[in-house]
């Protein structure tokens, strides 16, 4: 008992079982259970969210990967087709789409006719604006790129008009075709019965990885297959440019330079670049690269400097904290048998370092897909029709990419487009997850333990 507890007044605390909360205890323990209800709260929430994106885009984009086609017997006429009768392409290159369109129309007219099916007073235009008018020049391709075709009786396969293919996925109805002036509600009757007679069905949709963007008369014809392939030119220049100087300068900037105030204002100027909005890239790249440098608009060698500008300080930030993170240890152990210091970087730091690396490098390439502002900037949005030529030549080509084809999609009127813009998102997803996925196993293939 010390002096204070025997003073007269004294009153000793009450005693109390470790087995009984206290009322701090208790307030502490509910503090805790709500911090933990509002992180799953936070946590259903953004998976609900999520499921609901992703459901949205499944639902409204998933019929973009299948399109209505007609199939019916065409006789290619030489007549028409091959007047002269030469089989010379160039002289069957002056008969023009307007010719191709007048033999598919009448085919298609004269299989009605065959098999009966009743075409309600529908005029002979009216008939043949149910067929695309995209299929006029896909067949003159075929047509000019074997000759021999000229004279005989194919099966043709071709597309149905956008309005038509809306009818079988539900998209147009006969309500709407009162009110549109771009299709008919008899020519809607009338595919019903083709559909019924085995004349149009819905097939999966190639055309939509292959084929080019297309007018917006034309909407079953879009495709992004110049998107495609104008993304997979950047991402291959952006993984040429980025890779080599971000590790060069990462390497240098945390293992050789000297720290004294300039590499600090060094570092952070990189961290103030990968905070820059990309659209200020994207200005830059305008008036340095088009307007200053001279190179040509919307091609894929500014698109991939653009983004490269904009992947450049992500990938530095990302190199410098996987070497920041390997051990100290192993720098003294490798001095202290007689490496030289270039030796050690690169024969101890650099290898236990690369799964961050690539991790940072792959997330980094996965977010400069998804970039659109800048492209929209260097005129990357505009209509390209022809695909870009082969490396290195096609790399000054017009080109564009997969975000900007889905901005230009969504930004147009018909319906149709819209469901290709969903169609878009998803291959741009299933091509972020890739990605996403390939950085993970990457880093568990490489990653060491000590």
């Amino acid at each position: 008992m010390t002096d204070l507890s025997a003073a007269p007044g004294f009153a000793a605390p009450p005693r109390q079982s470790i087995l009984t909360a206290s009322a701090q205890m208790k307030r502490r323990n509910a503090a805790e259970t709500r911090f933990r209800a509002y992180g799953i709260i936070a946590i259903t929430l953004s998976l609900v969210t999520l499921a609901i994106m992703l459901f949205t885009i499944l639902r409204d984009g998933a019929s973009a990967f299948h399109q209505a086609q007609l199939s019916f017997p065409m006789e290619l006429s030489a007549e028409v087709l091959d007047p002269k009768g030469n089989r010379a392409r160039d002289e069957m290159a002056k008969v023009t789409t307007v010719g191709y369109q007048k033999v598919l129309a009448k085919a298609f007219a004269a299989e009605l006719d065959r098999r009966g099916i009743s075409q309600d007073g529908l005029s002979a235009k009216d008939i043949g604006e149910i067929i695309s008018k995209d299929a006029a020049g896909v067949l003159r391709a075929e047509v000019l790129a074997d000759p021999a075709l000229v004279g005989t009786t194919i099966d043709a396969q071709v597309l149905a008009a956008g309005r038509i293919d809306g009818f079988l996925k539900g998209r147009v109805t006969l309500e709407t075709a009162k009110r549109d002036s771009t299709i008919k509600p008899e020519q809607l009757l009338l595919a019903e019965r083709l559909r019924e007679a085995g004349m149009l069905s819905s097939a999966w949709n190639w055309g939509f990885f292959t084929n080019a963007d297309a007018s917006d008369q034309r909407p079953e014809a879009a495709g992004l297959g110049v998107a495609l392939l104008g993304s997979a030119y950047m991402m291959l220049m952006v993984l040429v440019m980025c890779v080599p100087v971000g590790v060069a300068a990462s390497i240098y900037l945390e293992e050789f330079a000297p720290k004294n105030r300039w590499t600090d204002a060094i570092e952070v100027n990189i961290s103030n670049l990968a905070a820059v909005p990309s659209i200020v890239f994207g200005i830059l790249g305008l008036a340095i690269f088009i307007n200053f440098a001279g190179l040509p608009q919307s091609s894929s060698l500014v698109g991939a400097l653009v983004i490269s500008l904009m992947t450049l300080p992500t990938i530095i930030i990302a190199t410098r904290a996987a070497i920041r993170a390997v051990p100290p240890s192993i720098r003294d152990a490798a001095l202290g048998i007689g490496a030289s210091k270039m030796q050690t970087v690169f024969h101890h730091v650099l290898p236990l370092a690369m799964p961050g690396i690539l991790t940072g490098t792959i997330l980094g390439l996965a977010s400069a897909l998804g970039e659109t502002a800048p492209l929209l900037l260097i005129g990357m949005v505009a209509f390209v029709d022809n695909y870009p030529a082969a490396p290195p030549e096609g790399f000054m080509d017009p080109a564009t990419a997969l975000p900007v084809q889905v901005y230009s999609w969504a930004s147009r009127a018909d319906p149709a487009f819209i469901e290709r813009s969903n169609g878009a998102i998803i291959v741009l997803l299933v091509f972020l997850v890739i990605m996403n996925v390939a950085a993970i196993l990457l880093r568990r293939r490489f990653e060491r333990r000590w």
